[in-house]
């Protein structure tokens, strides 16, 4: 396929899902093969140490329009992100987790806020977002709770009125994704807030679908990754401040 035809880019950043990809992926491609639109699925492998690699090859002749970037070093799941969005070909491109938590048919949803002339559109698991928002099957209460703390204090520093900014499922139109993605700096998991304060100083109309969300207890972030979010929730800050972004 022509890449200037690719409607949607599929970026999934991935590292040790040797266990939850293959579902995954087929999901992706049930949804993506029922729809009239052109798509790629784009595997972004974060230098795995399980059989992440030799589970995907086994995969790669049952699933369509699917690119892999395999990268050998484990670089963090901003920079994975990055990596996919800058190199996928698509009009709009989603990110979406390997654990498909946030299942592909909220793209749905999104759909239709491109059509009104969004340029990125997130979706949150929090009803003061949208209010039909909600947690399926909710994290634990201290994770619950480590993250309402947390948002108060990323939308104090970075992202003001966004009340989950933390929700991996997010698209954006082609120009955005590209002069947003190729000035982030923030390899670890707070590169959300990064790439929704870029959005917000530069202008670009940010819409919200309510999420469906569930948990799985085999997630890759854990209570220090909580920690490493406020700290670089204060990296976007300063980055901001000092004018260190082209804006």
């Amino acid at each position: 396929m022509p890449q200037a035809d690719i409607y949607l880019s599929l970026v999934v950043p991935t590292y040790n899902e040797d266990e939850r990809l293959p579902q995954t992926l087929r999901r992706f491609q049930e949804y993506l093969s029922a729809r009239s639109f052109s798509y790629e699925i784009v595997v972004v492998l974060d230098g795995p140490t399980d059989n992440t690699r030799e589970a995907l090859k086994s995969m790669t002749s049952e699933i369509s329009h699917l690119r892999i970037l395999d990268r050998k070093v484990n670089r963090g799941k901003g920079y994975t992100v990055k990596e996919g969005m800058l190199k996928a070909y698509g009009r709009v491109r989603l990110f979406a987790d390997a654990d498909n938590s946030t299942d592909i048919s909220h793209f749905d949803k999104m759909h239709l806020l491109f059509e009104k002339g969004y340029d990125l559109v997130i979706c949150s698991r929090d009803s003061k977002d949208a209010p039909d928002a909600r947690q399926a099957v909710p994290q634990s209460l201290y994770k619950r709770l480590m993250g309402k703390t947390g948002n108060l204090f990323i939308q104090l520093l970075a992202v003001r009125g966004i009340w989950d900014t933390q929700c991996g499922f997010k698209a954006f139109r082609d120009y955005a994704a590209e002069e947003i993605f190729s000035q982030t700096v923030i390899d670890g998991w707070g590169f959300d807030i990064e790439v929704l304060a870029l959005a917000r100083a530069l202008d670009y109309k940010i819409g919200i679908v309510p999420a469906q969300w569930i948990n799985d207890p085999r997630s890759q972030f854990k209570l220090r990754a909580y920690v490493q979010v406020l700290w670089e929730t204060v990296k976007v800050w300063h980055n901001l401040s000092r004018g260190k972004y082209k804006l």
